[in-house]
């Protein structure tokens, strides 16, 4: 059984179904997913329906597409509704995302002032779930619920003077978290924590579904932004246990950080730190007049989850970035068929290709914070002239120094960082083509930008179908060749793209990489086979020894805290850390492992519970530190003077200080 063939499950669903299981039946209850997941399955209409067995069969009811109550799972077997099949069902399901409004409201004494932000919680716009900043040293080093507990409680507002203003006439207190979003965040630390106890391998239905709860009760407490990553962990996690080819170990361990540093800064952020961490729920789009835009590129969008279409990058005349998509479900097959569509957006007969390369003038323009279009009925859209990118305005984006671009890029990408949805991780750059560079991963375009910095180019998709690859190869027996291209920022310790769109060989047009395909006969020299260029000394920050920190936060998420734990000595690891320039580093690692080891007993010799609280702060403190560390590397290596970097070409001091 396919997990994509089953209706979205709520979460609350998946987990009152699990709570409601014996003791017993949760101890069986991953081997029952696992078998149920070999059983076919058949759909009608809104009914799905799994033959548990030649005599039984489980439905689930899905009006609207979602399982939204325990009654819409059905069991026929002889011990429904208290069967372990019920449960199975819903955890073999996908998740569903979260509703756009909470179901129950907060009364005005649980509410507090949570109540004035009901209408951003539930404004228009999307899940924010990107990780939080990176966090106080001393904080990172106190269990969660800890910090929780000496935060204090809110009192209910009552009665009193007008907005802003005290009895005293005095400014007010900034707004602090209610109670219950208190209570709901340390319920997530605590399900977080849990499953970086036991690791991939041991957080199975019944851990998952603790998620599930936590992230279904952080929902109602006006929390989408921590909801939404307890989500994405219990995605991650059945992906992984399921041995999905697309699951990346880094990716859990992102989503981990983003859940855990989340929920920790629920109780002690104040006013506009408070609602990044509380988070959206719809993305909201606001009017933004007239607009006169300039096509850019246009590039395939290819999903995971099955998911096809194009999005077309535009420029305003001041030099903002704009993009007007179309994804759907339908995979590669709808994504090639899309651009040839006519862009949604007002009365305009373009289609997605010919707006990348044309222009728009648009009235009562709708924006959201990321730069997306809205379609509104109000908009309206007209064809008008494009530009070439030598000409003004969309030559300003190729004139910014590349390290700014870098630094500007890598803000919209940081994995820690409050979303504030503005900026993009695309660079414009100048560049001379050098030829195929072989990597561990693959082969690699590589090129000389600005100030002699060599840059990597890859391709932002290997769907056969799609002209990245093809595109890039064929580059790559063009060395010598100048092209202004645009890619997007892979952070990484040396200059690294993905190669989006590039000036024609030839000088005349644009090619979007990913749709348009390049022929030999393009090419300056169409008869010359691939060119590899040298091999390519690393730079400082390759040659950084973070990754002896990186690998054990990696290495917990799989194995969980037994995987630290019988490590032993790091003493070797700690001390080349250290010779590398990173004192904050090698005191992390030696205190993430002792923490792991750590196991006292009572005085009978029983071991007592271990400190989860306490390792998963440690674990958090690594896990933000070194992504802290691993983005200032990268901002370094786009800086061709080596300005900002440590003595010996170490990365930046301020990179080798505490940052966590």
């Amino acid at each position: 059984m396919n997990a994509d063939r089953l209706p979205p499950v709520a979460p609350e669903v998946t987990a009152t179904l699990v709570e409601g299981l014996s003791p017993r039946l949760r101890k069986r209850l991953d081997a029952a997913v696992t078998k149920l997941a070999a059983r076919p399955v058949h759909r009608d209409g809104d009914t799905t329906t799994i033959e548990v067995d030649d005599e039984t069969e489980l439905r689930l009811h899905a009006p609207g597409g979602v399982v939204a109550q325990v009654e819409d799972v059905t069991c026929g077997c002889l011990l429904a509704p208290a069967c372990v099949h019920r449960a199975a069902a819903a955890c073999a399901a996908p998740t569903a995302d979260l509703a756009p409004e909470p179901a129950e409201q907060p009364t005005p004494e649980a509410a507090g002032p949570a109540s004035a932000d009901a209408a951003t919680a539930t404004g228009s716009g999307a899940v924010a779930t990107h990780p939080a900043s990176v966090m106080d040293q001393a904080t990172a080093m106190v269990p969660a619920s800890a910090a929780h507990r000496s935060s204090g409680t809110d009192s209910p507002p009552g009665p009193g003077p007008a907005p802003g203003l005290t009895p005293d006439a005095g400014p007010a207190p900034p707004e602090t978290a209610t109670p219950d979003q208190r209570a709901a965040a340390d319920a997530l630390w605590a399900a977080g924590a849990a499953v970086l106890e036991a690791g991939v391998d041991g957080a199975g239905a019944v851990a998952q579904s603790a998620l599930l709860r936590a992230a279904h009760t952080a929902r109602l407490r006006h929390l989408p932004r921590a909801a939404g990553a307890a989500l994405s962990v219990v995605t991650l996690l059945r992906a992984a246990r399921a041995s999905d080819p697309s699951y990346r170990t880094a990716e859990l361990v992102t989503a981990l950080a983003e859940l855990l540093g989340t929920a920790r800064r629920v109780a002690t952020a104040t006013g506009t730190e408070l609602a990044a961490v509380r988070g959206r729920v719809r993305r909201p789009y606001s009017p933004d007049g007239s607009l006169r835009l300039y096509g850019l590129f246009t590039e395939p969008v290819v999903t995971d989850s099955g998911h096809g279409g194009v999005r077309t990058w535009v420029a305003g005349a001041d030099g903002r970035l704009f993009t007007v998509g179309d994804v759907a479900p339908g995979g590669v097959g709808r994504a090639l068929g899309v651009a040839d569509r006519a862009v949604r957006l007002g009365d305009t007969a373009l289609t997605h290709r010919e707006l990348g390369r044309a222009g728009l003038a648009v009235s009562g323009a709708t924006v959201s914070p990321d730069g997306r279009l809205g379609a509104g009925k109000s908009v309206k859209a007209v064809t008008a002239r494009g530009a070439a990118w030598t000409e003004p305005p969309l030559a300003a984006l190729w004139e910014t120094p590349p390290a700014e671009q870098a630094a500007r890029a890598l803000r919209s990408t940081s994995r820690y960082a409050d979303p504030d949805g503005t900026g993009s991780d695309l660079l414009f750059l100048d560049v001379e083509l050098l030829g195929a560079v072989r990597e561990p991963g693959g082969t690699c375009l590589l090129a000389l930008g600005e100030g002699g910095v060599p840059v990597r180019l890859t391709a932002a998709d290997d769907e056969p179908a799609l002209a990245h690859r093809d595109n890039l190869a064929l580059l790559a027996a063009s060395p010598g060749t100048r092209l202004r291209i645009i890619g997007r920022l892979i952070p990484a310790a040396h200059p690294r793209l993905t190669l989006l769109a590039c000036s024609h060989p030839t000088g005349e047009g644009t090619i979007d990489l990913g749709l348009d395909r390049l022929r030999r006969a393009d090419l300056p020299d169409p008869a010359a086979p691939a060119h590899f260029a040298p091999p390519q000394p690393a730079g400082p920050g390759e040659q950084s020894p973070l990754y002896l920190l990186e690998r054990r936060v990696e290495q917990t998420v799989p194995a969980g805290r037994a995987a630290l734990g019988m490590l032993g000595d790091v003493t070797a690891e700690t001390r080349r850390i250290r010779r590398g320039g990173l004192p904050t580093a090698a005191g992390l690692l030696t205190a993430l492992c002792a923490s792991a080891a750590q196991r006292e007993r009572d005085h009978f010799g029983r071991l007592l519970p271990a400190d989860t609280d306490g390792f998963a702060a440690y674990w958090l403190a690594a896990a933000r530190y070194s992504a802290a560390v691993s983005e200032s590397l990268c901002s370094a290596a786009w800086n061709p003077t080596g300005e900002g970097r440590g003595v010996s070409g170490g990365p930046p001091a301020a990179a080798a200080r505490p940052a966590v």
